[in-house]
């Protein structure tokens, strides 16, 4: 029987941006693209009670960027119930702090915020230049990227920034003994892939790998290599 993954979209971008990934992983599993909570609560519980409800028990999860963060929750509280995780252009915390200083600068958040609150569609817009950044074709990646936005609902979209904010995985990282994967972009601009070292540090037992010259959209502009990354890692803990 193949195995099943669960993967996770981010902020802004509904699931379709990670289909080129989902079908490059279909030729060795089940693999399903879920849509995040449309929730205007930015606590983490509200979020986790509803995924947890609705997705699969004894599957892999996996997420990009928020998706990764809320599947390494997840993982946590599920323990053994979760097959393992594996997470693309995630942090353990999204926005720096003393403890955490590998993360977006907390003045970079806070205006970043502020432009939602006051033109949603606008900052997707830039949220998606952002992703592309790093891209040898940012510009082209940017558009295709924009065909992709989510659905410019306030509410929510604010819920998931202050959710982004919010989220600290270093104890659920730490605490989760299933085999972890966790892929960042060298060039993003979004979440440091300096942060890996540190990543790396809070793991029982676990793989940090780095992909060169691509930025936070690897998922769309790499999605061949990624999955092959993502299934030699799956094959080999499926072995252990």
């Amino acid at each position: 029987m193949r195995e099943t993954l669960i993967l996770l979209p981010g902020w802004g971008l509904d699931g379709a941006v990670l289909q080129p990934l989902a079908e490059a992983l279909r030729s060795d599993m089940q693999v399903q693209v879920p849509a995040l909570p449309r929730l205007s609560s930015a606590a983490a519980a509200d979020w986790l009670d509803e995924l947890d409800t609705r997705l699969p028990h004894g599957c892999w999860l996996a997420g990009w960027s928020l998706g990764g963060m809320l599947a390494a929750a997840l993982a946590a509280r599920r323990g053994e119930r979760c097959r393992g995780l594996i997470t693309l252009a995630s942090n353990a915390c999204f926005v720096a702090s003393d403890t955490w200083p590998t993360a977006m600068p907390a003045q970079t958040y806070g205006a970043f915020y502020e432009g939602c609150q006051e033109n949603a569609g606008a900052t997707l817009k830039r949220f998606a230049m952002l992703c592309a950044q790093g891209s040898a074709d940012a510009r082209g990646l940017s558009r295709r990227l924009q065909s992709n936005l989510a659905a410019s609902d306030e509410p929510a979209l604010l819920a998931g920034l202050r959710l982004l904010a919010s989220l600290d995985n270093r104890a659920a990282l730490a605490a989760f003994a299933g085999p972890q994967l966790h892929l960042l972009a060298e060039q993003d601009a979004l979440v440091p892939a300096a942060a890996g070292d540190a990543l790396l540090a809070l793991l029982p037992a676990g793989q940090v790998d780095v992909l060169e010259d691509c930025g936070h959209a690897f998922v769309r502009e790499q999605a061949d290599v990624l999955a092959t990354l993502m299934l030699d890692f799956i094959r080999e803990a499926s072995d252990v």
